[in-house]
């Protein structure tokens, strides 16, 4: 039932590739090329590891593992695959990575060529990456296979009484990494007692971001003048109905929006919601700038490095399909405001339980947490430790987990 769900599944991607659905016909295309990379690029008698990442969010959780085998162990070559075209575009000139490509479809045949061609040493399947074919394939062969920052909650179809296809892939696994308690006593419901507690590896990648962060001459110029900054990171349409009205009547503040898109809807959209002056970023000069009270970054890879720039941080995503990368902000150390979709993200929940996150579900609520902020300098301080202190106490896990190995 597993591999006949697989086939239905590959048959829709196809049908709405044909009516020209742009992601479908994008990874389509970037498994026609799979093998013909693997047979191109794989050098046979090397020692590969390989990585596996659904897409972006994933690959931040896999990068410090990556970074750190190819730091300590050069002897090792890497193979990063993705699911998702969002992922690949993204990575697939990744300097830490020998070979990039798609992970073909979860079936048998799919599964005994990829790993036929490659002949790994190791794989590491990034948190919700759970391929029952490949894990099994993986198993027989005897080669070692681990999760990395895996987090299980009661309602995935693991824990469901008709999940037992999905729970053998569990068993797969030399070790799950995880993040918490809670998902190894969930598994151990199971029988799954490989599993070590070590946390989330999102951490010591946001921790990097801060160490190498970005000079922005541009941003810089904008935030001179010594008014409090608030930046809003992945921001959508009904985010903005969040915090616009705040800002439309407080103009002591300066603000820089990055939208989750950069198109010219979106950033015509802003301008249009905002009172005041507005420039873009790849558009604006320094006296523009200068000028300025809203900055609109309008294109992509400058986030990670703006949040330095400052006072009061609101992460997107929290009234649609669910927050954005709160830690990002929060390494910072500023408090870290985000809409009410944001149960089945563990980082905001402590965030919100420690004083760093602040959770709003309407623009009157988040006009009062902003009016407290400003008229307490000492509370805005310490929220925005708290959330610097609860990124850096709870970093280390890439260590923890090369310690484990032996590596």
């Amino acid at each position: 039932m597993y591999t006949f769900a697989i086939y239905i599944y590959i048959f829709f991607v196809r049908l709405v590739a044909l009516f020209g659905h742009k992601k479908a016909k994008q990874m389509l295309q970037g498994h026609k090329e799979v093998f013909r990379i693997l047979k191109e690029c794989v050098v046979p008698g090397t020692r590969y590891v390989w990585f596996h990442a659904s897409s972006l969010g994933e690959f931040e959780q896999g990068r410090p593992m990556i970074e750190k085998l190819r730091a300590e162990h050069p002897e090792y070559r890497v193979v990063l695959t993705f699911f998702s075209p969002s992922g690949y575009n993204t990575a697939k000139n990744y300097q830490q990575a020998d070979i990039v490509c798609y992970l073909p479809f979860d079936t048998k045949r799919n599964a005994r060529r990829f790993l036929d061609i490659l002949k790994p040493e190791m794989a590491f399947f990034i948190k919700y990456e759970f391929w029952l074919n490949y894990l099994v394939g993986i198993k027989k062969r005897n080669i070692p296979v681990y999760s990395i920052s895996s987090i299980f909650r009661k309602d995935q179809i693991f824990f469901k009484p008709w999940g037992g296809r999905y729970r053998l892939a569990l068993h797969c696994f030399d070790r799950l990494f995880v993040q918490n308690e809670k998902s190894m006593e969930l598994l151990k419901t199971l029988n799954v007692e490989k599993v070590s507690v070590v946390g989330d590896t999102r951490f010591d990648r946001v921790v990097k971001i801060l160490e190498q962060a970005r000079q922005l001459p541009l941003v810089e110029t904008f935030v001179e003048g010594g008014r409090p900054v608030f930046i809003a990171g992945s921001s959508w349409g009904a985010d903005e109905a969040i915090y616009m009205p705040y800002f439309n009547g407080h103009r002591e503040w300066k603000l820089i929006i990055a939208s989750h898109e950069v198109d010219e809807e979106r950033v015509k959209a802003i301008q249009e919601q905002y009172a005041g002056r507005c420039v873009r970023y790849t558009r604006a000069t320094m006296d523009e700038v200068r000028e300025a009270d809203c900055l609109i970054i309008d294109c992509f890879g400058l986030l990670s490095s703006i949040y330095r720039y400052g006072s009061v941080a609101y992460v997107g995503g929290g009234f649609g399909v669910g927050i954005h990368n709160v830690l990002e902000a929060a390494v910072y150390g500023v408090p870290v405001f985000f809409g009410p979709n944001n149960q089945k993200f563990q980082e905001a929940q402590a965030l919100k339980a420690c004083g760093g996150g602040i959770e709003v579900a309407s623009a009157y609520e988040f006009g009062q947490r902003m009016d407290a902020f400003a008229s307490d300098a000492v509370a805005l301080e310490a929220a925005g430790r708290a959330a610097g202190e609860y990124v850096s106490h709870n970093s280390g896990a890439t260590v923890r987990i090369f310690r484990e190995l032996g590596l």
